[in-house]
C-alpha cells in the first residue's frame, strides 16, 4: 500500500532559539518545537514532569459537591456502589475507586454492566441492583454523562449519583448530585483531556485532602491511571503526561498485582513502556468484556495478592486467546468477501455482514480491514432481530457525521469522529451499504484514501547516536500528542546483506556515507526489489534499541522506503 510522506516543517527561528537554550542536536529541537516546546522552561517541564504540576482538583466543577456527598455517605454508613464501563478505562476506574473507598468505608461494592445484556454505560439493571441491595449512592466512572433518563429513574428510587466522565456532554446534563467532567462548557478545569480514570483520580485526591490523608496517598493508584490513559488513546500531553510518567514508574517498581500477573502471562519484561500497556495489558483486560463478563477484570485489579490476581489474569488471558482466534477467522472471512465482490474495488467505503460473526470483535475486525483496504469500514453481525456492528474511520474523515447522514436506515447509532456503533433492521443492510458509500464518496478527499506518514525531521545516519537515543527516550511516554519521533534519511544504499525474513518482513543492513545500521521492516517484503536494485533509496523509520546476548545496539524500525 502506497503512503503519503508528510515532512513537518517547524519555524526555523524558533528551532534556532531553542537550540541555543538547550545545546542539543538541532533535529531534536525541530521535534520539540513541533510539539509546542519552544523555551527552556517548557522543555524543563516536558523532560522533568512533577506531580506538583497537577492542577488543583477543586477547580473542577462540582468537585465540592461530589466530595461532600461521598463524605456524608461515610458518616451515615450508607452503601456506595461503584459503577463503570466494561473497557480498560472503566474497569481500572472502578477498581481504583473501590480500592480507595474500602480504605475508608466498609460498605462499598462495584458493578460492571454486561456488554450484551445491558449495553454501554449506566444501565437500568444496575440501578435496580442498587435498589434491591440497599445502595443509596452510585459513583459512575467513565460513563453517565448522557444517562439523563436513568439518573432521573435513580432519583425516583432515592438513589443519588456522582458522575465522573470524560465523554463530550450533550446540551442537557443528568440531574446528578455532582457531575465531574472537564469537558462541560462551564467547567473551569484547565486540562480537558483526562480519561475517565483520570477524572476519578482527581476525585480521590480531593477526598484525600478532605480526610487529611497524606498527599502521596493517591499515588498508589497511578499504575491503574497510566493503564487507562494508554488504553483509551487520550492525548499524552499536559496532565495526562504527568500521570502516565509517574504511573509507569509505579508499574515498573511496585505494580498492582493484576498488572504484574498480566505482564507475566503476556511475557512482557521490565521495564514496561506505554506501548506494553497498549498492546500487551489492555487487550487482555478488554477481552473480558468482549468475550464474557468484565467483572473479572475489576476482580483482577482489586485482588489483594499476586497469587489471587494470577487466577483472574489467567481467565482474561484465555478470553484474549479466544478473542484473537475469533478476530483472525472473521478478518479472513471478511477479506474473502471483499475479494469476491470485485465491483467493490472502486468503492470509497467497506460494509460487510455475516450473521454468525462474534459481536465482541467486530470493531477490531473493522480496524484490521482498514489495514488491507484503506477506507471507512463497517462490520455488521446479527443480534436478535437486528444487525448490529462497529465502524472505524481513517484519519481525517468524520465517521460519525457520515453515519448520521444514513440515519433513515438505522434503528440506533452513536460514536465520534473515528469510531461508531450502529444497529439496523437486517432488510436495510444493502440500502445502508449503498447510502453509506454515496455519503463517503461525496465527502472524502482523494488524498485521505492514501495513508499518511507524518515525518518529524530529516536526519543523517551519522547523527543517530546513543546520546541522541537517550534524549528520545526521555521524551517518553509516547502517545497521541507526543508520538514516537519518525525520521527520514536520504540516499541510503544496501550493503548486500539485506534479506526477506519469515516470508513477509525485511531485514535491512544499510549504509549512508559510510555509517551502517541494521533495521526491520514488518510486512515490507513486497518492497525488496527497491533494495536489491542497489540504487539509493529514501527511508522512513523510528530509532529503536535491540538487545542480543546482553549487548544493546541501536536499530531502525522501518516504516516505508521509496527510490531516491
Amino acid at each position: 500500500m502506497n503512503k503519503r510522506w508528510n515532512i513537518l516543517q517547524p519555524d526555523k527561528d524558533e528551532v534556532s532559539s531553542l537550540q541555543s537554550d538547550l545545546k542539543i542536536n538541532q533535529v531534536l529541537c525541530k521535534i520539540l518545537v513541533q510539539r509546542g516546546i519552544r523555551t527552556f522552561e517548557t522543555a524543563k517541564e516536558f523532560f522533568r514532569p512533577q506531580v506538583s504540576q497537577l492542577h488543583n482538583p477543586w477547580l473542577m466543577k462540582d468537585m465540592e459537591k461530589a466530595a461532600d456527598r461521598i463524605l456524608r455517605a461515610f458518616r451515615d454508613h450508607e452503601k456506595i456502589l461503584v459503577f463503570g464501563d466494561y473497557d480498560v478505562d472503566g474497569t481500572t476506574s472502578v477498581a481504583m475507586m473501590y480500592r480507595f473507598l474500602k480504605t475508608q468505608h466498609e460498605k462499598a461494592d462495584f458493578y460492571i454492566p454486561h456488554r450484551y445484556r445491558e449495553g454501554y454505560g449506566v444501565s437500568k439493571a444496575g440501578i435496580d441492583f442498587a435498589k434491591e441491595n440497599g445502595f443509596s449512592l452510585i459513583i459512575a466512572l467513565d460513563c453517565g454523562i448522557k444517562s439523563i433518563d436513568l439518573v432521573h429513574y435513580a432519583n425516583t428510587l432515592q438513589i443519588d449519583f456522582v458522575i465522573c466522565d470524560h465523554h463530550l456532554p450533550d446540551e442537557v446534563i443528568p440531574d446528578a448530585v455532582a457531575v465531574l467532567n472537564p469537558k462541560q462548557r462551564d467547567c473551569a478545569y484547565p486540562y480537558k483531556e483526562l480519561c475517565g480514570c483520570g477524572v476519578g483520580y482527581k476525585l480521590i485526591t480531593a477526598l484525600c485532602e478532605k480526610l487529611g490523608l497524606p498527599e502521596t496517598f493517591p499515588h498508589q493508584y497511578l499504575d491503574l491511571v497510566a493503564t487507562a490513559i494508554a488504553a483509551d488513546i487520550v492525548p499524552i500531553t499536559g496532565e495526562n503526561r504527568i500521570l502516565a510518567f509517574y504511573g509507569l514508574q509505579r508499574v515498573n517498581q511496585a505494580p498492582n498485582p493484576g498488572i504484574r500477573a498480566l505482564a507475566f502471562l503476556s511475557g512482557t519484561q521490565l521495564p514496561m513502556h506505554i506501548h506494553n500497556l497498549v498492546f500487551m495489558i489492555a487487550p487482555r483486560v478488554n477481552a473480558a468484556g468482549r468475550m464474557d463478563d468484565a467483572r473479572k477484570a475489576v476482580q483482577l485489579f482489586v485482588a489483594p495478592s499476586y497469587e489471587e490476581a494470577l487466577t483472574y489474569a489467567e481467565l482474561l488471558h484465555n478470553d484474549n486467546s479466544d478473542r484473537k482466534e475469533a478476530d483472525a477467522s472473521i478478518t479472513e472471512e471478511a477479506l474473502q468477501i471483499i475479494l469476491e465482490n470485485t465491483a467493490w474495488s472502486t468503492r470509497k467505503s467497506t460494509v460487510v455482514y455475516r450473521p454468525h460473526w462474534h459481536k465482541g470483535v467486530v470493531g477490531i475486525v473493522a480496524s484490521r480491514l482498514i489495514e488491507h483496504h484503506y477506507r471507512p469500514t463497517v462490520v455488521l453481525t446479527e443480534n436478535g432481530d437486528f444487525a448490529t456492528g462497529s465502524a472505524r474511520s481513517i484519519p481525517g474523515f468524520n465517521l460519525y457525521e457520515a453515519i448520521h447522514a444514513c440515519r433513515e436506515f438505522l434503528v440506533g447509532y452513536g460514536g465520534h469522529f473515528a469510531a461508531a456503533g450502529l444497529t439496523l433492521n437486517k432488510e436495510n443492510i444493502e440500502l445502508f451499504r449503498e447510502k453509506f458509500e454515496e455519503v463517503v464518496a461525496a465527502r472524502i478527499p482523494e488524498e485521505l484514501l492514501i495513508p499518511e506518514i507524518l515525518i518529524d525531521a530529516e536526519i543523517s545516519f551519522a547523527d543517530i547516536t546513543p546520546a541522541l537515543f537517550k534524549i528520545i527516550r526521555q521524551m517518553e511516554p509516547f502517545g497521541p500528542g507526543n508520538m514516537t519521533p519518525v525520521f527520514i534519511a536520504r540516499n541510503v544504499t544496501d550493503t548486500g546483506f539485506s534479506r526477506i525474513v519469515k516470508e513477509q518482513h525485511l531485514r535491512f543492513v544499510v549504509q549512508q556515507n559510510g555509517v551502517q545500521f541494521t533495521g526491520i521492516g514488518f510486512n515490507m517484503a513486497a518492497r525488496f526489489s527497491i533494495i536489491e536494485s542497489r540504487r539509493p533509496f529514501d527511508m522512513v523509520f523510528k530509532v529503536d534499541e535491540n538487545e542480543w546476548q546482553g549487548k544493546k545496539s541501536l536499530q531502525l524500525r522501518v516504516e516505508d522506503i521509496r527510490p531516491a
